[in-house]
C-alpha cells in the first residue's frame, strides 16, 4: 500500500484552512489538527518545527509518521484533512508507542 498524492496535504492554503477552521487533539507525542473536507478520502500533512532538531532528525520523524499513516490509512475515518505536529519526544520514542498514540488520536476525529 502506498501513500498517493491525493492523500497528502501539500498546499499552504490547505494547511492554513485546517489550522483556522479545524479541531485540535493532543497526546504525549503529537498534536493533531482535523477539519472535514467533503472528499471520499482523508488527506494528511506533517509539520515539524526546526526547533525539534536538525534535518536528519526531522526527516526521520516525518518518515516514521508517514509510515504509520501509509500502513493504517484504511482504519482512519475518511473525509478529513489532518495535520500532524510531533513533539520533541517523538525523536526518541518507540515506533510501536508512536503508532498506537497517533492512531488513537486520529480515530477520535
Amino acid at each position: 500500500m502506498d501513500f498517493p498524492r491525493e492523500a497528502r496535504l501539500v498546499r499552504r492554503g490547505d494547511f492554513d484552512a485546517v489550522y483556522r477552521a479545524g479541531k485540535r487533539r493532543s497526546s504525549s507525542h503529537f498534536t493533531v489538527f482535523f477539519r472535514a473536507n467533503q472528499l471520499p478520502v482523508s488527506r494528511f500533512g506533517f509539520s515539524i518545527k526546526k526547533a525539534l532538531g536538525g534535518a536528519v532528525v526531522r526527516n526521520r520523524m516525518r518518515r516514521r509518521m508517514r509510515e504509520i499513516v501509509r500502513c493504517h490509512r484504511m482504519e482512519i475515518p475518511a473525509g478529513w484533512d489532518i495535520v500532524i505536529h510531533p513533539k520533541s519526544v517523538v525523536a526518541r520514542a518507540e515506533f510501536v508507542a508512536l503508532k498506537a498514540d497517533l492512531l488513537r488520536l486520529m480515530k477520535s476525529a
